[in-house]
């Protein structure tokens, strides 16, 4: 036989063990994590559950789920083992501690403005400039527009000749 004719078949046999060989790997390192399991770890299965592991057996996991809820699991349905600071978030929403990443945000539009007056006062300020017109209009000129939209509809309207009388 020829080489040349040899050559797809020695590509697809390459193709094959190199795709198994990454399944197997992968495989390894999630058989690997569900080993690493211990009970109080914080866990998420693959059908997406969060659960914090209450005993681990040689098949299977009980999972506590939240106040009074056990459940058994395979250990092949464990998707994923978090850590304390990702299960903590992403449960209870607890962050870590911010404070120590650098400047704090306040939760008010303070920072926005360019003063350095404390809230309070500026609070006072701003109830003593003057009022702002939302386009409401007074009693009076309301009236006046009714009045006129209504002498408009009285009065005859012109037409283009279409009309029904001859």
């Amino acid at each position: 036989m020829n080489t040349l004719t040899l050559l797809p078949f020695i590509v697809l046999i390459a193709a094959m063990f190199l795709m198994t060989r990454s399944a197997k790997k992968k495989q390894n390192q999630a058989a690997e994590m569900r080993n690493q399991m211990q009970p109080g770890s914080g866990i998420r299965t693959i059908g997406g559950m969060y659960a914090t592991v209450k005993e681990v057996n040689e098949d299977t996991v009980l999972l506590d789920a939240g106040p009074g809820v056990e459940l058994l699991f395979a250990k092949n349905a464990i998707g994923a083992v978090l850590s304390d600071d990702e299960y903590n978030r992403i449960v209870h929403g607890i962050e870590h501690d911010l404070k120590a990443d650098g400047a704090v945000v306040p939760d008010d539009a303070s920072s926005l403005t360019e003063t350095d007056e404390p809230a309070s006062d500026a609070t006072a300020a701003a109830s003593d400039a003057q009022t702002v017109d939302l386009g409401k209009k007074d009693a009076d000129d309301a009236a006046d527009e009714v009045a006129d939209a209504k002498a408009e509809e009285a009065e005859p309207k012109k037409t283009d000749g279409d009309s029904e009388a001859k």
